[in-house]
């Protein structure tokens, strides 16, 4: 490959994204993780599943000389990220166990011929004497570029996954320490954190954080009943897309995917009772859109790269938040909404309680035991999900996010300060020793011998609480530690103990507001993140593009989302592009993909738009022909093009922000483009009519030139961000 592009080739790192990728934008921290990577500097990388992790190695790997081997720890999770680059025209290949000697011979001749920019390898072949051999020739011949370590929480004792092959990888430090090296996770405390960084060795790694809100997913429990598979079999049929459906065990995931399949629904098994020939087949009908459902035991994971999910179902309890996270993160991994649902009850939490039990370790057990009390909260929590969730991982959430089922049928709050104080006391007069169960029998009067072994019962707070149910109680100890009005230890024994707060409840300084938690399941939920609405010829038109993907993807043995993924077809939907230039500007058309499908989906659309009598859509060739002789800030992208449907969706520009996860700013810069240009534009919708007209006032008085001569004119009651919009469509009406 010594005619393969290198950083040289590109007037910008965007321009390399474009051209590789298809994509206009970064997203979150990447541009900054890949400028880091391109130094030679170690990094750490913890970055929300379907926060774009692969690419802050992937485009790294394509700028610099030599190759970049990838430490993967499962065999499909690897196949799948070849596969997805090899349809982008990038040279990566793996080699493990899968293939006969012949194919791994091939492979690793097409390694020392500079062939391969990418190679996936698990870490027990990466480490094996055996293979050393051959990574000395890499780094003496076409030179190794860098290590990239992914699902790095493996590496620790302390990640909800440790895999003790992955402890060996500090040898790679060792022995080629001039390599750098970048580690990537979805989830990681700070414990985790530190000790990834000191197994692999990392040489003064910076680290990237880029938060644990996964804004796109929408989260809520449900009661556990006898007629949960009913409300189960609904989900399945109301839900768009593929969907995973958790269950605690074989048998139960034996049931559920059989009774799904009676029901008409499309469903496979996935545990470790199958074959690994059928485990395999099952996965790849699932990757493929050729089985809508998979039913999985939570105890074995699934390995997939599918960002294409819309819903993930926890029918069982899930073990812990960390696994929950992981679990429910394989749903939405494109961006677009997606939905997550707990079945709660308690025989479900027996179950749990019945299989910590055997741990053989008494520490395990507690530990396990204070995990379980966090599921427990979360589930019967009255307050914002995400909130919940992210304060496990140390991040500060104020909570309402407007897509959580807390969220968008909030539980009236009432005034219990007086029962905060009882309680509170309580934990006082039981010397901080003791947990929530235990403080709630004092209070209720309680009789258990316990209580009484102890002489609890001669406490002045003993029996001062019998008129709340324990329920009650329970969900005010919740609010109090969600508050941070009280404290809970995290060695395993989960001990009340007092802070500043809980003295500032008791002293009558503050008040304390909590969630009634008895409510009605409401019949209908409107969500906040709601998938966009399409037209009745944008949905016959998307549901051809999706047929057309199926059969190129098929065609070639590859997933429905190596083609394109949803995001970039519900746009060719909207915009019914039949140009080149038009079909270039749809995001996720980069230049191989352009080459490979252009053609295809052009003349598809085409064809839909002259049977349905249809205008299609040359807007974008035609706004570059007739720009060519204007300054390129004229020139309408992809981008800017992408916020402009959305925006038309009805989404507000700070919805859009969130949905693409770029900067306001940057969505405002967008929209003035899309008015200087005489985009349909709303501008009602930005800024209200009794604002514009002082700030069109205003232009005609000073010009346009400039914002700050506008808005010196207008007052400090104008923001520039107004100022700017009204600005842009005034230059587009002139």
């Amino acid at each position: 490959m010594a005619n393969a592009p290198t950083m040289a080739s590109f007037p910008s790192l965007e321009s390399a994204l474009k051209h590789f990728f298809g994509y206009d934008d970064f997203r979150y921290y990447q541009r900054t993780i890949i400028e880091q990577a391109l130094k030679g500097q170690d990094v750490l990388v913890i970055m929300p599943t379907g926060g774009g992790k692969s690419l802050c190695y992937q485009l790294p790997a394509l700028l610099r000389l030599g190759v970049t081997i990838v430490v993967s720890p499962l065999i499909a999770l690897m196949q799948d990220q070849v596969r997805s680059l090899k349809d982008n025209g990038i040279a990566a290949t793996f080699l493990n166990s899968s293939l006969t000697f012949a194919e791994a011979r091939e492979r690793e001749s097409a390694l020392l011929n500079g062939d391969v920019k990418l190679l996936y390898l698990a870490p027990e072949r990466l480490m094996s004497p055996n293979f050393w051999p051959l990574l000395e020739r890499l780094q003496q011949t076409v030179g190794i570029a860098s290590f990239a370590i992914d699902e790095a929480h493996c590496v620790s004792e302390w990640g909800h996954d440790f895999r003790p092959e992955y402890r060996q990888l500090f040898q790679l430090k060792q022995q080629l320490p001039q390599v750098p090296m970048i580690a990537l996770t979805a989830t990681a405390t700070e414990r985790v954190r530190q000790d990834i960084s000191q197994q692999l060795r990392l040489k003064e790694p910076q680290v990237f954080v880029s938060g644990f809100n996964r804004q796109n997913l929408h989260y809520e429990v449900k009661p556990k009943t006898k007629q949960s598979y009913d409300h189960v079999l609904k989900l399945v049929k109301q839900q768009p897309g593929s969907g995973i459906i958790y269950c605690l065990s074989r048998k139960r995931v034996n049931e559920i995917s059989f009774r799904l399949k009676q029901d008409g629904i499309s469903a496979l098994p996935y545990h470790a009772g199958l074959s690994d020939k059928e485990r395999q087949e099952n996965q790849e009908q699932f990757i493929r859109d050729d089985v809508r459902i998979i039913v999985a035991t939570i105890a074995f994971g699934m390995g997939i790269n599918k960002p294409d999910v819309r819903f993930v179902i926890h029918y069982d309890l899930p073990r812990t938040i960390e696994s929950y996270y992981q679990e429910s993160g394989r749903a939405g991994r494109d961006g677009d909404p997606a939905n997550c649902t707990v079945f709660f009850s308690y025989a479900d939490v027996a179950t749990v309680e019945y299989l910590i039990n055997q741990k053989p370790d008494e520490q395990e057990q507690r530990i396990a035991r204070q995990q379980l009390r966090h599921v427990i909260n979360y589930a019967e929590s009255a307050i914002c999900r995400r909130k919940i969730q992210l304060s496990y991982f140390g991040e500060s959430f104020p909570g309402d996010c407007k897509n959580c089922d807390n969220c968008l049928n909030p539980v009236p709050m009432e005034d219990w300060t007086i029962e905060s104080q009882k309680f509170l006391s309580c934990v006082a007069r039981c010397q901080e020793r003791f947990g929530m169960n235990h403080v709630i029998d004092v209070l209720r009067g309680s009789r258990k011998k316990r209580v009484l072994d102890l002489g609890h019962d001669r406490l002045s707070t003993y029996g001062i609480g019998q008129d709340h149910s324990v329920d009650e109680w329970r969900q005010l100890c919740r609010s109090l530690l969600h508050q941070e009005l009280l404290s809970e230890t995290t060695d395993g024994y989960s001990v009340l103990k007092l802070n500043g707060g809980s003295w500032q409840v008791l002293k009558k300084e503050i008040p304390v507001n909590i969630h009634v938690i008895k409510r009605p399941e409401p019949e209908a939920k409107a969500k906040a993140n709601d998938v966009v609405q399409l037209s009745g010829d944008e949905a016959l038109l998307l549901e051809q593009l999706r047929q057309l993907r199926k059969r190129l993807a098929d065609e070639q043995s590859v997933p429905p989302y190596v083609v394109f993924a949803d995001a970039s077809l519900r746009q060719m939907a909207q915009q019914r592009p039949i140009t080149t230039a038009a079909f270039s500007a749809i995001s996720g058309v980069g230049k191989r993909k352009l080459e490979q499908y252009g053609k295809t989906f052009t003349e598809t659309i085409e064809v839909f738009c002259r049977s349905h009598n249809l205008t299609p859509n040359t807007v974008a060739a035609d706004a570059a022909a007739a720009t060519t002789s204007s300054s390129s800030s004229s020139e309408l992208t992809a981008t800017q093009l992408t916020t402009h449907g959305l925006f038309q969706q009805g989404l507000s520009l700070s919805e859009i922000a969130i949905e693409r996860g770029l900067r306001l700013g940057t969505i405002i810069d967008h929209m003035e483009h899309l008015m200087a240009a005489n985009y349909e534009v709303d501008l009602g919708r930005l800024v209200s009519p009794e604002r514009q007209v002082p700030i069109f006032e205003a232009i005609e008085k000073v010009g346009a030139h400039s914002l700050r001569a506008i808005r010196e004119e207008l007052g400090d009651t104008y923001d520039y961000n107004e100022i700017r919009l009204v600005r842009a469509a005034w230059e587009g009406k002139k």
